[in-house]
Order: C-alpha cells, then structure tokens, then sequence
C-alpha cells in the first residue's frame, strides 16, 4: 500500500516492549530511492535521543491510520544502539556498525532493493554469509542518503523551463521504496497535483536543489491529477504509466517474485 511520508511522520514507534518515539524524518537513498532509514526522536525514556530506525526490524506494513509502526526490537536495543549525529551525513563506517550491532548483513549487499531481496525483512532472517562479494566493492562508497525533511520543496525543471515543486511522497510499505514524488504545479493556472516517479529523473542538482525532468511542461501537464483525499488505485497507477509511456514498477517486482520462487 502506498502512504505519505508526511503522514508517517508524526506516527510512533512500538518496540517490543513500549513506545521508542516518533517519526520526524526518513533518510533514501538516492539511486534505488529506498527508505533506509526512519529518524525517531525518544521521548524521556532516552532524553529525547534521535534514533535511527531501519525498515529491518519492522513487523509489518505501516498504518496511517493508527499512525503507529511496530518494530521488533526491545528499548535496551535501541538505547544501546550507535549513536547518531543528525548534524553529520550519515556514512557508509556508521551503517557498518550499525548493521554489526543489529547483527543484520548489509542492504547494499547486492544491487537487489534490500540485499538478495526487495523486502527489508528478508535481511533480518538471512545469514550474513550469503552476501560477501559486493560488499567489499561497496563498503567505503558514499551511501547517498537523503533527507525528506530537505528533499521536499525542490523545484521540477522539464525540457521547457522550470515548473512546480516537490510536496511530499508516496512510499509503498512492503519494499519501503519512494514511489512517486507529489508535485504541486504552483506555477500554473489553475494549479493542480501531479505524480512523478523519482527514477524518471533524468537529472538531480542537490546544491541547486531541483529535480529534472526529460518531460516537456505540456506532458506533465495533462497527466492525470493526483488527489489526496482518495485512495490511488491501480487503475489510476496504470494510467499514469501509460500516460508517460514508462515500465510500470509492480512487473518488475513480479517477475523478480517469480524468478526468486524458481530459484
């Protein structure tokens, strides 16, 4: 199911044993666009610590409705977990010793989503041993992880100029992978709300913070209107595929299932 991060934001998180915190940022990474990360501030219990929580440990699909994500972790675990400098990038030296902490294998394993596989909890079950090889090419790269919190507001620049900003995101809690950005065509009259898959990027300055688009204004323009307040179904997804004449994601994602059930 697809959410907004806006709305995950706010929600709590339940250890095993009580509540850790909340939801005030997530970092992805910027090539898969998968949430690696959700930044949790403690309340009393661990005097308002930022926490870095991964998708790993997360039982279950996230609710926005009971705004609340379970994890399976207990409090000490968190407590004792590497610290984290919310005013520092987080590097590829501090996820290593936060995966050796959790005793998980690394994610950026192999060039799958998550590791082998594109569900974060499969890392959870796998034996570190079964994903050497990338790692030793991989291991003092840069992670690229990105802040919602700084991402949203960028600006959309197409093949014929600059047109509206980046509002939010939609992520689809079984992978934790950013969907679709939610751009708001301030730039025209009437405004209206488009969707726009992150991996259609032909382009992303992060100093100048834009995002651009291999798209003419006119396209982006008449493709169908996103619109908060109702369920986007498949229907709608399917459309919007059509409508820009790209790969639809779910394919990918059962022809991996299928290979991956061969195997």
């Amino acid at each position: 199911m697809l959410h907004s991060i806006k709305t995950l934001k706010g929600g709590s998180l339940s250890a095993k044993d009580g509540i850790i915190g909340e939801v005030i940022d997530v970092y992805f990474d910027d090539s898969l666009w998968t949430i690696r990360y959700l930044v949790v501030e403690t309340g009393e219990w661990l005097a308002s610590r930022k926490v870095l929580i991964s998708p790993i440990s997360i039982n279950r699909g996230y609710s926005s409705i009971e705004k609340l994500i379970s994890v399976n972790l207990t409090r000490d675990q968190v407590r004792n977990s590497p610290s984290y400098d919310s005013q520092k990038p987080v590097s590829r030296q501090y996820e290593e010793k936060y995966a050796k902490y959790y005793d998980w294998p690394h994610y950026w394993a192999y060039p799958g989503i998550w590791g082998y596989g594109i569900y974060p909890h499969e890392l959870s079950q796998a034996r570190k041993e079964t994903v050497g090889e990338f790692v030793a090419e991989k291991q003092n790269q840069d992670p690229h992880l990105r802040s919602a919190n700084t991402v949203a507001g960028y600006t959309i620049d197409t093949r014929d100029g600059r047109m509206g900003n980046v509002e939010d995101f939609l992520f689809e809690d079984e992978t934790w992978t950013v969907r679709y950005l939610i751009i708001d065509t301030v730039n025209w009259w009437p405004s209206k709300k488009v969707l726009i898959a992150p991996v259609w990027a032909s382009r992303i300055d992060w100093a100048d913070r834009s995002l651009h688009l291999d798209l003419s204004k006119e396209t982006i323009k008449s493709s169908p209107e996103y619109e908060p307040a109702k369920v986007l179904t498949r229907d709608y997804e399917t459309s919007l595929y059509k409508h820009y004449g790209k790969s639809r994601y779910w394919d990918r994602i059962d022809a991996f299932k299928k290979t991956h059930k061969a195997a």
